[in-house]
């Protein structure tokens, strides 16, 4: 053996400090920033993250393979105490102070806060990964909590390892206890690969949040450190790899585009343990990793992790990012972070240890419950710390009908399909209970299309006393031979619809109408990629998808022909490309995400249905076509008032939005066609 091994291996099989390691951490945390900085500078260079994941299973694993416990209990105390009193602290203050900052900017922060405290109890990323978010898209940005579902990985993985390292054996440092370790999380290993590398194309969310399909990112540092102790080969053969040849093709990998997630994450996490073997002392590479300021990085990565986001997602908020604010933006991160390392996890770690364990860990609960209570007090006062201006009017609200948007508003989670009972109580009337017929004339079916309509469908009905029906299901289109791929329960939109289709024929007089409004473009639009919908499970492109969605509404139409009744199907509405929520406030004139134009896709799947539906159309003779986009674009754009007065968000109209569309609608209505 050479000297150079011995060295390498007595430095891996103990607990001493590695400098390096804190030296890879710094450049998985600036790589991670870049990349949130701009995207396209370093595209993959979230990819950070998965290099903390190993470094993680790395570390763990060495500090836990000489560490004396007595029992099992005491074993567990232990650890979770080292993990709480590393991780607790400085994520309540940070929580605390960043949820007091997005409610002076931020005009809802109810969403925010609450992924706020659910990073308490490391959840974060399960409630991102059930309500679908998309990491790589722009509303990310505004929640200053999103960065933490990497910790929620983390913790939902410390929950299970130490019981894998006890009961192995490997803890007791038995006989088979590495080997035994070895073998359940390579197993558990090769299963999480395959389910991260499957789910990533069927359902991005949960490859992407959810920790059974990280667990190998994390099982990769373990396997690295058994695989030292048990194969002295493997780390020999490893350590002649050239780091700096290693770390070019970890940069090389954060260049990839977000495409290619899948093999850029592979490759990472492969050489990001390749990285941990192969730094030794004397190259150029562990020279740089050890540099003192580099090392310093690494030792507040944690807390620049943390507070990083804060700053980005604050700025996004308020002044944007540009070149000249760059220099003050990383100031600031660097600073909170280092305060949050000096005066909270240094103060801590130098902290006197409590002899009862059980103890310090009821303490860090307390911690964590105190920070949940206040976070919820931070909610419900956050009216009072907005600085923007007037808050806009939520578009699903109307104060002078008794229609009642929690019960006819249904989600497309896979609640129970709703029945007759529950329609019934969706009529749009007056709370004078004066109407001019006896049965509703008018039936509006859609999703938060649809929704978004009822301040002005109150409006008309008040003044024209026409009785009117509403029923909503969030997310779901109007087809009864389709389904939608982000449904929980399968089918479940299309049964809705059949079953208010049938309300509608049973229920309304001779000459009534039923009105879909869904924002067409959206499920069947002019993209000939894959559409959201689904036939019998199978995925369809938008042309397929636009044919079925036609040949439905020509069979729809006959069918309420011969009943006496009539079909209108609404246009989409012109939505923006900015979010109103941010670029409504005054704080964000030089806010450079405030674009103040309209989605030109959006645009163009409106010629397409006003062409496909409209007069002279083989549709246009059966249905009315009601185009809601023109007039609506028209208005906004001759009024002196802001874009932004007229939007809930990119896609929705706020009430005074809504208002501007009465006329149109209100002629639809009252038609004799």
């Amino acid at each position: 053996m050479s000297s150079t091994y011995e060295h390498t291996r007595s430095r891996t099989l103990s607990n001493k400090y590695r400098p390096e390691i804190d030296g890879l951490r710094a450049f998985a945390v600036v790589a991670v920033i870049i990349n949130h900085f701009n995207k396209d500078l370093l595209p993959s260079g979230y990819l950070g993250v998965d290099i903390f994941f190993v470094i993680s299973g790395y570390v763990i694993t060495s500090s836990l393979a000489e560490r004396e416990s007595k029992n099992f209990l005491d074993f567990l105390t232990g650890f979770y105490e080292r993990r709480i009193k590393r991780l607790v602290p400085a994520l309540v203050v940070f929580v605390l102070i960043t949820s007091v900052l997005i409610c002076l900017f931020n005009p809802v922060p109810g969403a925010a806060l609450g992924l706020g405290w659910r990073s308490l109890f490391g959840i974060s990323n399960i409630n991102l990964y059930r309500t679908s978010s998309d990491y790589f898209a722009q509303s990310t940005e505004l929640n200053p909590f999103t960065h933490t579902w990497s910790l929620g990985v983390e913790e939902q993985f410390y929950l299970l390892f130490p019981f894998l390292i006890w009961f192995t054996g490997f803890a007791q440092q038995t006989a088979k206890g590495a080997r035994n370790l070895f073998f359940w999380v390579g197993a558990l290993t090769i299963a999480s690969l395959i389910g991260f590398i499957f789910l990533y194309q069927v359902n991005q969310p949960a490859a992407y949040f959810l920790m059974p399909t990280r667990f190998w990112e994390m099982a990769a540092g373990c396997l690295l450190f058994i695989g030292f102790q048990k194969r002295v080969g493997i780390e020999q053969a490893l350590e002649q790899v050239p780091p700096l040849l290693v770390v070019a093709s970890m940069v090389g990998v954060m260049f990839l585009p977000v495409a290619a997630a899948v093999p850029a994450t592979i490759g990472i996490v492969v050489l990001s343990a390749v990285l941990i073997a192969c730094l030794k002392q004397g190259t150029a590479a562990y020279k740089f990793f050890t540099l003192e300021k580099v090392v310093y990085v690494g030792l507040i990565s944690y807390s620049l992790y943390l507070w990083h986001w804060t700053v980005l997602s604050i700025s996004s908020w308020t002044i944007g990012i540009h070149w000249w604010s760059v220099p003050i933006q990383v100031g600031l991160m660097v600073l909170m972070a280092i305060g949050s390392y000096k005066w909270i996890e240094t103060a801590i770690k130098r902290g006197p240890c409590s002899p009862m364990r059980w103890l310090s860990i009821s303490v860090g609960a307390i911690f964590v419950f105190t920070g949940f209570g206040a976070n919820r007090l931070i909610n419900r006062s956050s009216g009072m710390a907005y600085l923007g201006g007037a808050l806009r009017g939520a578009p699903i609200y109307s104060e002078k009908t008794n229609w009642n948007h929690s019960q006819c508003v249904g989600g497309r989670g896979g609640e129970t399909i709703p029945n007759y009972s529950n329609f019934d109580k969706c009529e749009i009337t007056s709370k004078s209970g004066k109407s001019e017929l006896a049965r509703p004339r008018i039936f509006w079916y859609g999703n938060s299309y649809n929704e978004q309509l009822m301040p002005a469908v109150a409006k008309i009905e008040t003044l024209s006393g026409l009785r009117m029906n509403s029923y909503s299901v969030t997310g779901c289109p109007a087809t009864m031979t389709m389904e939608y791929s982000g449904e929980k329960l399968p089918g479940y939109c299309a049964k809705t619809f059949k079953k208010y289709f049938n309300y509608f024929l049973e229920n309304s007089e001779i000459g009534a109408k039923l009105i879909l409004s869904t924002s067409i473009g959206y499920w069947v639009g002019n993209e000939e990629s894959v559409s959201p919908l689904l036939l019998k499970g199978n995925p369809l492109n938008y042309g397929e998808a636009r044919k079925l969605y036609i040949d439905e509404l020509l069979k729809l139409s006959q069918t309420l022909r011969k009943h006496n009744r009539f079909l209108i199907v609404t246009s989409g509405i012109p939505t923006l490309v900015s979010n109103p929520d941010v670029c409504s406030s005054p704080l964000s004139r030089i806010n450079n995400m405030c674009v103040s134009r309209f989605n030109a896709v959006n645009q163009k799947d409106n010629l397409l249905y006003e062409k496909i539906l409209g007069n002279g159309s083989e549709l246009g003779n059966r249905i009315l076509f009601l185009d809601i986009y023109s007039p609506l674009l028209a208005k906004i754009s001759n009024s002196r008032r802001s874009v932004y007065d007229y939007y809930y968000n990119e896609s929705h109209l706020s009430r005074e939005g809504a208002f501007l569309l009465i006329p149109v609608l209100a002629k639809a209505i009252t038609a004799k066609r």
